[in-house]
């Protein structure tokens, strides 16, 4: 399986299995995004999901894949300072803003930088017509969190302080898509980097997770928790483990964009699961953004 995959890196064949990874880490990113901010804290949602996917892919690390190259280790080393700093941000925005508001702040402002760096490390080059579907799709993303931004019951002042968080954790998005592909991309085995991954992404969340559970005065019941944040563990492979494998097989940049129409997905799981409304506002600015999405695939 594994030098089937890499056989295709650089292919026709390799640039459409891509674009499908892509497109459904988008959308199993929406859910897991959903997932987090929905019926527990997320907080706690963020570490029941971790521990989950950690504990998984433990065995697959330990036992089954191929052993990491001693180059590896130091690369692995990076993995939880930056996923950290992601989650940590994260948490902070959704604690304090509307999903739909903060969601596509995070999710526009990653791929921007991503396709930038991606140019600085891997020498990778848009078109005129690539530019201007990301330019239509990141605009279309921020207009779309400011007509949210309108319509969201909660006080201003933390919406502006969870916009800002939300405008660092897209930071941490790009860096963490970049140094992830970069990482995927030194190991001969794809699947020893994602095994490896998830089980030390795993390994701090919970301890932190844990230690907020303990100071809270009304604590939710721990098996209705776990139960949703193994389903959530779940999705994470599906979501961060096929755009990693997409940045392996093609350009980390186009993979890093096309994922973001997952915030077309988070609006539609905002309105059909968290009663968020949509509107038409909203309708055509989804519409913009998968014909953005569209234009960078064939610009």
């Amino acid at each position: 399986m594994s030098q089937w995959l890499t056989s295709l890196s650089g292919s026709a064949a390799g640039h459409w299995l891509a674009v499908g990874l892509a497109l459904l880490a988008a959308l199993t990113h929406a859910i897991f995004g959903a997932l987090q901010k929905g019926k527990f804290d997320p907080w706690l949602m963020r570490g029941a999901m971790d521990a989950a996917y950690g504990l998984m892919a433990a065995p697959f690390a330990l036992f089954i894949v191929p052993w990491p190259e001693p180059h590896m280790w130091l690369i692995f080393a990076g993995i939880l300072p930056i996923h950290l700093g992601y989650k940590l941000f994260q948490a902070m925005a959704y604690a304090k803003g509307a999903y739909t508001v903060v969601y596509p702040v995070v999710r526009g402002t990653g791929p921007l930088v991503t396709v930038l760096a991606a140019g600085a490390v891997f020498g990778e080059r848009f078109t005129t017509g690539q530019w201007l579907g990301v330019a239509l799709l990141l605009g279309s993303i921020f207009a779309l969190a400011g007509v949210n931004l309108q319509h969201a019951k909660v006080e201003r002042a933390r919406l502006w302080q969870a916009l800002g968080l939300a405008l660092v954790t897209g930071l941490f998005v790009a860096l963490y898509t970049t140094y992830d592909a970069y990482g995927i991309r030194a190991t001969a085995d794809p699947f020893t980097f994602l095994a490896w991954f998830f089980m030390i992404d795993g390994m701090l969340f919970p301890f932190i997770s844990a230690r907020y559970y303990r100071k809270m005065v009304n604590p939710p019941a721990l098996a209705p928790l776990m139960r949703r944040g193994f389903v959530g563990g779940l999705v994470a492979y599906a979501s961060f483990g096929s755009v990693m494998m997409a940045t392996r097989l093609d350009k980390v940049g186009e993979a890093a964009v096309l994922r973001e129409t997952s915030v077309v997905f988070a609006a539609l799981i905002g309105w059909f699961f968290l009663k968020e409304k949509v509107g038409p506002m909203r309708g055509v600015l989804m519409a913009l953004i998968a014909f953005g999405a569209v234009m960078v695939e064939f610009g």
